[in-house]
């Protein structure tokens, strides 16, 4: 099966009635509207389902092959897939109209990439690492790079690639290696060294490749104070002209030396990059010398939140492989009519997998796309108040966003295999690769691990829990008004109780976690659940609200009633049966970390 329809209905639910249009609000937005937004949303799926899906098979079973002289093929199709997205100017939609983009909201952002990594996650990763790149320059970068390397970046011509993991430095970038030598030139310096697992760090679908590395200048001190970020270009840039234009050089000592054989993204270039075999590649200081790892975090926040919405795009594919198939599939004496025809979408079995599989999907784009609207009140809010108080909660959303969200999405796409049967197993219906490609999502841009440490440990002992605690508030304001309305009291119960528990696991976190003798194994051992109960009541909060705005649409009767059927449905599964799984992570942390300190590894 290689169609694919992106729910456009579904992002304008939430960005329009979940969401009110916040950010069209903000300044900086005034000229968007309604009409606008949709009218992207709806381009952008054509690009997704018509130019981009037909490709995800086809890239999975051809790959990317390393030629002889040290380039990329990647799969056929790939390279006027890509250009069809950067020439209609997709690569800028959420970069400012200062910067050359498009200028419109994050959270629309968020969606349009969502469709994009639903229809071809491979290809997705390519524009997904420029973005992040642009985030960083704009950021910390000079003037004069700012003028020569973000434009290119903007409109897509060149992309973007993070390097920060060596063989022996993985989520320890303390270990770094890689050298940046000073070059005869003024302002330039020489790298050597090796960067592996670098996404799309070599292929031909754009004219140049601009590397964000990780290295360490002569005098550096160890750890992670040591280390500062270069731009390193593929082409080096010979010339830039008083109108923007760019003329290229030279290639760049910068050498594939192999590409990764995966167990997914198969068209997703994932490169071993050798930096100066020869004389050194040139590179440029971004930022402060010393401060490579903060202004890489710049970086890697923004793939955080986009690799979170990377696995959401994968998981609504899953659901529609798996309802497209549940639908066709003619197996069995159904319990509702008494046929012995019926399509399996007829046992209650399939259904449950079924919504549970678009319980979750709705879910969790809610959380993303929340979290993005509040990303863009952090960057447009109007007052300073406004903005930390939305950069606070960005900062505790994102490791959830990120982990939570890919973490459901293996199950999502697992749950697909499992709807499908034996077939599911086999490669040519499509499910596979779903799940193949999906379980990369938990490991990179931090694993998941990292995610819930993050959370439970800089996060929350920063602020003391402040800004979760601001969320679980809203969450329980919800579960008020739930209880308000008859027919929805039920699900008000549901998660005033899953609130209850997130506000005592937060409390013995934070008590035990803040021990100066133990209180980071307190962490270390409590983290992932405690991040596993935190995804499950915001993502029941998000249903909850979905609930009551589906109520009131149905009482005012303003059509589409099928559609809101659906969502209560989903908000019945994801507050009645989703969100319990999670409140049993509160009986794991109150059993304490003793077994775990205890147990003998070998």
């Amino acid at each position: 099966m290689t169609s694919f329809a992106a729910p456009v209905r579904e992002y304008r639910f939430v960005l329009e009635e979940l969401l009110e249009n916040g950010s069209l609000a903000l300044p900086g937005f005034e000229a968007l509207g309604p009409e606008l937004v949709a009218a992207v949303l709806e381009e952008a799926a054509k690009l997704a389902g018509d130019v981009w899906a037909p490709l995800n098979a086809s890239g999975d079973r051809q790959g990317c092959t390393r030629l002889g002289d040290g380039s990329v093929a990647v799969p056929d199709g790939f390279t006027d897939a890509y250009r069809a997205y950067a020439e209609g100017g997709w690569n800028g939609i959420g970069v400012s109209g200062a910067l050359g983009g498009q200028g419109l909201p994050e959270v629309v952002a968020s969606a349009v990439q969502e469709m994009l990594h639903g229809a071809n996650m491979a290809l997705g990763l390519c524009p997904m690492l420029t973005a992040s790149a642009i985030e960083a320059l704009a950021h910390h970068g000079s003037d004069e790079q700012k003028a020569i390397y973000l434009p290119k970046l903007v409109e897509g011509s060149w992309t973007g690639t993070m390097n920060l993991t060596e063989p022996q430095a993985g989520s320890d970038l303390s270990k770094v290696r890689t050298r940046a030598v000073p070059d005869a030139e003024a302002g330039r310096y020489r790298l050597f060294g090796q960067k592996i697992y670098i996404t799309w760090g070599e292929h031909d679908v754009a004219e140049n490749i601009i590397h964000l590395v990780l290295a360490r200048t002569p005098d550096a001190p160890a750890g992670n104070r040591g280390i500062s970020l270069f731009l390193v270009p593929k082409y080096l840039v010979t010339e830039h002209l008083v109108n923007g234009d760019v003329s290229l050089g030279e290639r760049n000592d910068v050498t594939c030396a192999s590409i990764e054989h995966k167990l997914g993204i198969h068209g997703s270039p994932t490169c071993t990059l050798n930096f100066g075999e020869h004389e050194g590649a040139i590179g440029y200081l971004v930022g402060e010398e010393g401060r490579g790892l903060n202004h890489m975090f710049t970086m890697m926040n923004e793939a955080r939140h986009k690799v979170g919405v990377q696995g959401i795009g994968v998981a609504e594919r899953a659901c529609q492989h798996a309802f497209a198939y549940a639908l066709d599939r003619v197996q069995g004496r159904s319990p509702r009519s008494g046929r012995n025809d019926c399509s399996i979408s007829d046992h209650l079995d399939v259904r449950r997998m079924l919504l549970s599989m678009r319980a979750r999907t709705d879910a969790l784009r809610a959380l993303a796309l929340y979290c993005a609207a509040q990303l863009d009140v952090a960057r447009h809010g109007v007052s300073e108040d406004d903005r930390k108080t939305a950069q606070a909660r960005v900062d505790v959303l994102i490791p959830v966003v990120k982990a939570f969200s890919t973490d459901q999405a293996v199950e999502i796409a697992s749950l697909g295999i499992q709807v499908h049967g034996g077939m599911g197993y086999i490669g040519e219906t499509g499910a596979a690769q779903l799940l193949r490609d999906s379980r990369i999502a938990p490991i990179y841009e931090g694993t998941n691990g990292i995610q819930a440490l993050d959370l439970a440990g800089r996060k929350l002992q920063r602020d003391g829990g402040t800004a979760l605690a601001a969320l679980i508030d809203e969450a329980e304001g919800t579960a008020r008004a739930l209880l308000a309305t008859t027919e929805l009291a039920s699900l008000g119960e549901g998660l005033a109780a899953g609130a209850a528990d997130l506000t005592a696991a937060l409390a013995t976190l934070l008590e035990q976690g803040s021990d100066p003798e133990r209180g980071a194994d307190v962490v270390q051992a409590y983290a992932t659940p405690f991040l596993s109960l935190v995804g499950h009541v915001l993502c029941a909060w998000q249903m909850g609200r979905a609930a009551l705005v589906a109520t009131a649409a149905l009482k005012e009767g303003r059509g589409d009633e099928a559609f809101y059927r659906t969502k209560l449905a989903s908000a019945d599964y994801a507050i009645r049966h989703w969100l319990p799984v999670g409140r049993a992570q509160r009986a794991v942390i109150e059993a304490g970390m003793m077994t775990l300190a205890n147990f003998d590894v070998g």
